[in-house]
């Protein structure tokens, strides 16, 4: 599929509207630290509430979650969902308790929890950790995952890959240096935006074509347990795309885990 002309102007608008909240934010991002990191503390809770659903919304998304729901059916999209636990905890019990203790950063919440060479040790480790060696990971897949689809849908060389995909992250880090979290926030709002857009749009045109014919012809063509929102918790047999098998030591574990995260 090549690029037409109206498609490099949506794309270039966007780059410019990014650019242009990173100068329009540089000046309120540069007063302190608390500006720069936590904009100020003064995010409008919507703002930071789709900011946090944008940023787990990569290339890599639209992937992993098609390749879900084709192997176990809507049901399967709890395999992330059930993050919601963990998210909910900090949102109602968490969130405000963390805005009194008035650390920056949660390396900062560790040495003010705890104390001594021990604290600083974790602090250090945790910022190695998460820093560099998580991120390096995390931001590997997700270009990966830009990579894969550059190349299917627009045909382009291997060997140019690497030149798009660090021009947006060049952008990317553009205007998060110049505006700090506020500037990268409002980025995410207009990055949701369009991505929830188009994932609608993409929608509503692949269930218009002839082949899939609607929600009536998608449901002939899928088996009926493909459309269960819960999956079955069972031993086991019959359908296993629709069937959730799980002891209960295994249940409580994850569910600590999640309570520890």
């Amino acid at each position: 599929m090549e690029l037409t002309p109206v498609d490099w102007i949506i794309i270039l608008l966007y780059l410019a509207i990014a650019i242009y909240i990173g100068f329009r934010y540089r000046n309120r991002a540069s007063r302190s630290l608390a500006d720069f990191f936590l904009g100020g503390r003064r995010l409008p809770w919507f703002i930071a509430g789709i900011s946090m659903v944008a940023t787990t919304f990569a290339a890599d998304t639209p992937l992993a979650v098609t390749e879900m729901v084709s192997q176990h059916g809507i049901s399967g999209n709890w395999l992330w969902w059930n993050m919601l636990i963990g998210g909910m905890l900090t949102t109602f019990f968490f969130a405000d308790l963390w805005r009194r203790a008035n650390v920056l950063t949660e390396l900062e919440f560790i040495e003010f929890r705890y104390s001594g060479k021990p604290a600083a040790f974790l602090r250090g480790f945790k910022s190695v950790y998460l820093g560099l060696f998580l991120n390096v990971l995390i931001i590997s897949w997700v270009n990966l995952a830009l990579q894969s689809i550059l190349q299917v849908f627009f045909d382009i060389p291997a060997d140019h890959l690497i030149w798009y995909i660090g021009g947006a992250m060049l952008v990317a880090s553009f205007y998060s240096t110049l505006s700090g979290l506020l500037g990268v926030a409002i980025t995410d709002a207009i990055q949701f935006v369009i991505a929830m857009a188009g994932s609608i749009i993409l929608a509503v045109t692949v269930l218009s074509t002839e082949q899939v014919g609607g929600i009536t012809g998608l449901k002939e063509q899928v088996p009926s347990w493909a459309f269960q929102f819960f999956p079955r918790i069972g031993s086991g047999g019959g359908d296993v795309a629709s069937t959730l098998t799980i002891s209960l030591g295994a249940f409580l574990a994850y569910i600590g885990v999640q309570w520890c995260a």
